[in-house]
């Protein structure tokens, strides 16, 4: 009863924290647009709030969305293909993210610019990324791995692989 509450709260911490995080990724290189031709201090304006969101909301948004997943992951038990593949995505989105912090660090020094085809490419991406994750988990599609993949990520695997690593665990 209590680790289906626990579940029931972690999980709708998850989904928030999601949100924020996507919401954030979104919005981000919208931002990176509005850098074109500022100086002074509307430029300074824009870089304060642009980190703030950044490492205010976004991070600490990513670190509860993830945290609370790796808590999901043990109240749960997921292992299948498809929590592989959604994990994939996670790992994508955290690429995403970590550009967007040195973009952030880049972007706002005096020859900084944010190019449009970026801005075509990156956005896209992420809303791609983003919609794929409710898809996976949502839709719960079957999918398959190969004998060695699914070997991979068969709980366990990483014992036997960290034991052939450093001797004498079996």
């Amino acid at each position: 009863m209590l680790n289906d509450w626990l579940s029931v709260v972690v999980k709708a911490i998850h989904i928030g924290a999601i949100a924020f995080w996507a919401a954030g990724l979104i919005a981000l290189p919208f931002m990176y647009r509005q850098r074109v031709g500022l100086e002074g201090t509307p430029l300074h304006r824009l870089h304060a709030f642009t980190r703030r969101l950044y490492v205010g909301v976004v991070s600490p948004a990513a670190f509860l969305a993830i945290g609370s997943g790796t808590v999901l992951i043990f109240l749960r038990g997921t292992y299948r293909a498809r929590f592989s593949a959604k994990l994939v995505l996670v790992a994508v989105l955290a690429g995403i993210h970590i550009f967007s912090g040195l973009m952030v660090l880049r972007l706002f020094e005096p020859e900084g610019r944010y190019p449009m085809w970026r801005f075509a490419i990156v956005v896209p991406a992420t809303l791609l990324v983003v919609a794929s994750i409710p898809v996976l988990v949502l839709g719960k599609p079957t999918l398959t791995m190969s004998g060695e993949l699914a070997a991979f990520f068969e709980p366990g695997a990483l014992s036997r692989m960290a034991g052939r690593l450093i001797g004498g665990l079996k």
